[in-house]
């Protein structure tokens, strides 16, 4: 298993009670219940979470590879991701939808931040492999 070069941050949540509990971090920025997935509740679930850490991560690695590239990063860039679970084999797996919008970028520059994104994103890299994941330039 790779390891970490070096550790940049840490994020520390207790969880109580599952699909249907609560989760706080241990700075207190996170605190919220759960309900389960189309349930009664006020609650959010697992895949909501997975889909919003995902896609903001997504978009930091969008960010990132603008950078590198000298490219002005569109302020009103964004993502929308869909993230579905459902029974896999013996078990539950997940599949992601992003669909990425970069205005005022040509088709084959935002293609290839898309792209570029997708390898050096920490999500992206943790799940390659393990659950299907379509992204769409819109």
């Amino acid at each position: 298993m790779p390891s970490l070069d070096k550790v940049n941050y840490t994020a520390r949540t207790h969880t109580t009670g599952g699909r249907e509990g609560a989760s706080r971090s241990d700075d207190g920025r996170l605190d919220i219940i759960h309900s389960r997935p189309g349930g009664a509740g006020n609650g959010t679930n697992p895949e909501q979470l997975f889909a919003a850490g995902y896609s903001a991560c997504y978009m930091g690695a969008l960010r990132f590879q603008a950078g590198a590239r000298k490219i002005a990063f569109p302020a009103d860039a964004s993502v929308d991701a869909e993230c579905d679970v459902g029974p896999a084999g013996a078990g539950f797996g997940l599949a992601v939808r992003m669909k990425v919008s970069l205005p005022g970028l040509d088709r084959a520059t935002a293609q290839a931040l898309v792209d570029a994104a997708h390898e050096t994103c920490p999500y992206s890299r943790a799940v390659r492999g393990n659950i299907g994941v379509e992204l769409t330039l819109v």
